[in-house]
């Protein structure tokens, strides 16, 4: 019997685990208060034919036996939970797209392609985040299904488009993985995918899949929490790279702008100009620059503004190593939580304070 977790409202830090009595891989996890426009798989609706082929790719997996489970994925947060998912069943998972590189443009090397064409199951965000490594993967896993996990679980009524990724360009923001409903989600998928494909090992799958989604679970009610003692006018978000969308949609921030568009490309002297301006009149009271892509731009803000510069958040660049507890989505978001939270002066003793350590080893391999 899979189970699945139900995010509780938004207010509430307890959790509710739930019996599901059907074993369908058409399983969602159900989002938290409606009124916060989350979107959720139920909302696909026939005309949505992305969303629709995506899901449908995902649940077209065959059984794998004889042998472990080889499984590809591309960004790392991802590759991380599909890792804790697998746990100790033997199956092997191999991450594509090094850690804090430009997922959208990033070309896989020749040793990607190898993973890839013996990979019974690839997973990539999608979106269009991760098209080249998708496109190397359709090339070379010629019977391997590929399931993209954010296509799937995001309808095109929730898609967000903003200054990175206009509506003219048809392509929306891609980093759902920061907001951790659409994580659960994308758990849930994972989950079924791996437990269709290999039934024997389909109830440690499920037991993982609820270690891992508490913590999801507790994360998010400790944001809500912290979120509480920042000022609502100050929940203002000014960041070096449009990933914050979904996260901001969910806790109710506001994103004013972002320095580096998709391509990671400087902006032009006009652009610094408005965003100076955007930044005193709004009054922000901090902008987040890049841990791993440093901007000289988002320097020049802070100077000509008096604004607080803080330069540590990460996009998919996973705190510690390969094998610690904080390197994983939960070990990401957690920071970048906390980062955000006191630099906008708030309190973040809740998110402090969530044990993000599931207990499973991750056995991934995550490329350098």
């Amino acid at each position: 019997m899979r189970r699945r977790l139900v995010l509780p409202a938004i207010a509430l830090l307890s959790m509710t685990l739930v019996s599901c009595g059907s074993t369908s891989t058409s399983d969602t996890v159900p989002q938290p208060d409606p009124k916060l426009s989350d979107a959720n798989t139920a909302d696909i609706g026939a005309g949505d034919a992305e969303a629709q082929a995506a899901a449908a790719a995902c649940n077209s997996g065959k059984v794998i036996s004889g042998r472990p489970l080889r499984v590809a994925v591309t960004v790392a947060p991802i590759t991380n939970l599909v890792a804790l998912v697998a746990g100790s069943t033997g199956t092997i998972v191999n991450g594509i797209v090094p850690e804090g590189t430009n997922s959208h443009t990033y070309e896989p090397p020749p040793s990607a392609a190898v993973n890839l064409e013996k990979a019974d199951a690839v997973f990539v965000n999608g979106l269009y985040l991760d098209d080249p490594a998708r496109d190397l993967a359709t090339a070379s896993s010629k019977n391997a299904l590929i399931c993209e996990v954010g296509t799937a679980n995001l309808p095109k009524t929730g898609w967000i488009y903003d200054f990175s990724f206009p509506k003219e360009a048809g392509k929306p923001n891609p980093h759902i993985w920061t907001n951790p409903p659409m994580v659960l989600s994308m758990l849930t998928t994972i989950r079924d995918v791996l437990a269709t494909m290999d039934p024997a090992n389909a109830a440690t799958y499920d037991d993982n899949y609820v270690k891992v989604s508490s913590v999801v679970m507790q994360l998010d009610a400790a944001m809500v929490k912290a979120t509480e003692t920042v000022p609502a006018n100050d929940r203002k978000l000014l960041t070096y790279h449009d990933a914050y969308a979904y996260f901001a949609q969910h806790f109710e921030y506001d994103v004013i702008g972002a320095i580096q568009p998709s391509s990671f490309s400087e902006p032009s002297t006009k652009e610094i100009a408005d965003l100076i301006a955007q930044v005193k009149s709004y009054a922000v009271k901090a902008i987040f620059g890049s841990e791993v892509f440093p901007s000289s731009v988002m320097e020049q803000i802070g100077k000509e503004t008096g604004v607080r510069y803080v330069d540590s958040l990460r996009d998919d660049d996973l705190p510690g190593k390969p094998g610690d507890a904080d390197h994983s989505w939960a070990g990401l978001m957690k920071f970048n939580f906390v980062t955000i939270v006191e630099a906008l002066g708030g309190d973040a003793t809740a998110i402090k304070a969530i044990n993000i350590d599931t207990k499973i080893s991750d056995k991934a391999t995550y490329p350098q």
